[in-house]
């Protein structure tokens, strides 16, 4: 049996992170990962690179499909415009997203670290690939570094930092795309540098910022920058379907010797190779630990090594510590499912206030500082009015106003209203109304706004008038 100093010892790998030692940053130089996780990750990830990359430069009704414009404060998202003025379904949006992420994990883990963040893919599956192709598996990368500065290593360090500088600059520019619109950024590219200066300097910022993050800064910023993976500590339980290793089958861990009994010791032959795959340098036989993205690396070294001695795959694979506690399989549990909905529902609310979004919003304000005009045979008032129209469609709208429910008129001063596509329109308005029908000094009233003879909103204002006197 273990004493409580070995359990204290067991316990010592979380005083500190594979990636520093003693203050300083400890490099990783994982072995090349392969198998059907890996080959699976390589799918995902191509898809993802060409949705990236493709997304800005596609145009759905004239617009392209994905912009925050924050210079403009117009977002388009698959081709469809929202405004400031939409910003409560963007705070619903951060609202579902969180909620989104906390049952996410508490059922599932972090799987969208492994499979989905950004920083993963472009790190394992862009940057990190091409070091391979360049410098060799972990061990040749790791001999790279301690070598002198000789010319196979200035030749193949200069290679990698040149394309690693290229591929940053196409993700900037396409970042930049995002952000200001690919005209924009055409411009930047095609026009004379002096007449965008701002925008160079831009792109040349991300381009450094990027090659820092993947040539340099790499897992760290999962590990000290990215909050999710500090979430994880309070989010995950027992449950939770994380990368595990099975320490109930593999202890006790040793190496095969001849001649040893083949039920003296659990399954794990103490290769080490799950550590060496890993690109953040843990050890999942500890547990799960704050470094681990679940990339699934080490279960693809795990069952090969399992391959190879003949013993049964899934030694590491993904579970819940209850699961392998208790030896159970991996089933979809009534938790699951209640959890899944509710995340199912919340996106289907979020899709449903897209869906259901007003084209068009009206807002009528009274002119500040001005009061009532009654006319001169005391028949009539007037008030004047500021009209706000914010039309979010792609269609220009000849509009007319009306008074409903009173006997009234609404004069716009100058042209007739007309709201042109995805822009603000503004006009003062006169209302006049029939003395006679206002008791009060301030009546609310409904003004029906109307394109042809189809109502497309109201909105709600007060008008003032001298009310009835009483005899």
């Amino acid at each position: 049996m273990k004493s409580e100093n070995d359990n204290l010892q067991d316990e010592s790998f979380r005083d500190s992170i594979a990636t520093i030692k003693e203050g300083k940053r400890n490099w990783i130089y994982p072995t090349q990962p392969s198998g059907r996780f890996y080959s699976l990750r390589k799918i995902l990830s191509y898809v993802y690179l060409a949705i990236f990359f493709a997304l800005p430069f596609i145009n759905i009704n004239g617009h392209q499909a994905f912009q925050i414009n924050i210079l403009e404060r117009k977002f388009y998202i698959f081709g469809t415009i929202f405004w400031p003025q939409d910003f409560f379904i963007f705070g619903i949006a951060m609202l579902t997203g969180l909620v989104f992420i906390v049952l996410f994990t508490v059922v599932y883990g972090r799987l969208f670290c492994g499979w989905a963040c950004p920083q993963t893919i472009f790190l394992e599956m862009v940057f990190r690939r091409i070091e391979y192709w360049i410098e060799g598996d972990g061990n040749a990368q790791k001999h790279l570094a301690k070598m002198p500065w000789n010319g196979e290593k200035i030749r193949k360090k200069g290679i990698k930092w040149t394309i690693f500088f290229l591929i940053s600059f196409i993700i900037s520019n396409t970042f930049l795309a995002y952000i200001i619109g690919k005209e924009h950024l055409f411009r930047i590219i095609s026009e004379p540098l002096g007449d965008h200066i701002g925008g160079f300097v831009a792109l040349l910022f991300f381009t450094f910022v990027f090659f820092m993050v993947f040539a340099w800064f790499r897992e760290q910023a999962c590990l000290i920058v990215c909050p999710y993976g500090r979430l994880q500590g309070v989010l995950l339980d027992k449950n939770s379907i994380v990368v595990a290793y099975d320490h109930v089958r593999g202890e006790p861990r040793g190496k095969i010797k001849k001649g040893e009994e083949a039920n003296s010791k659990g399954d794990c032959i103490d290769c080490g190779l799950c550590v060496r795959v890993c690109p953040t340098g843990i050890d999942i036989r500890n547990g799960t630990q704050l470094e681990c993205t679940n990339c699934t690396a080490c279960i693809d070294a795990c069952d090969h090594i399992m391959d190879t001695v003949g013993k049964p795959k899934q030694l590491i694979r993904y579970d819940s510590e209850d699961g392998i506690k208790q030896g159970r399989k991996f089933t979809f549990t009534r938790r699951m499912m209640a959890y899944t909905g509710v995340l199912a529902v919340l996106f289907g609310f979020l899709v449903f206030l897209l869906v259901s979004r007003d084209n068009i919003e009206v807002t009528v304000t009274r002119a500040k500082g001005m009061t009532y005009q009654l006319a001169a045979d005391s028949v009539s008032v007037t008030n004047l009015y500021n009209l706000k129209v914010l039309n979010k469609s792609q269609d220009e709208m000849d509009l007319q106003l009306k008074v409903e429910g009173q006997d009234g008129t609404i004069q716009v001063v100058g042209e007739q209203l007309r709201a042109k596509s995805e822009t603000i329109t503004e006009a003062p308005i006169f209302i006049k109304l029939t003395l006679s029908n206002l008791k009060k000094r301030k009546t609310p009233i409904v003004i029906g706004v109307y394109n042809g003879d189809q109502q497309i909103t109201t909105v709600k204002t007060t008008f003032l008038s001298p009310g009835q006197k009483k005899s």
